[in-house]
């Protein structure tokens, strides 16, 4: 039936990693809130990377 076999991509763990990461790396800089911000919007970024590369297919 299917043409061809779709393995999506999850993004969720890389978004979650990225988000314990950046408040790790922002405590240590003594911004922590800054940190999980910035690890949030680089995860969501990835995310939306992945999510258009998997569309396109």
């Amino acid at each position: 039936m299917s043409q061809g076999k779709k393995n999506p991509t999850g993004a969720g763990a890389i978004i979650a990693l990225l988000i314990l990461a950046g408040t790790i790396i922002g405590g240590l800089m003594g911004q922590p809130s800054i940190g999980l911000l910035a690890g949030t919007a680089i995860g969501v970024a990835i995310a939306l990377i992945l999510w258009l590369r998997e569309r396109g297919r």
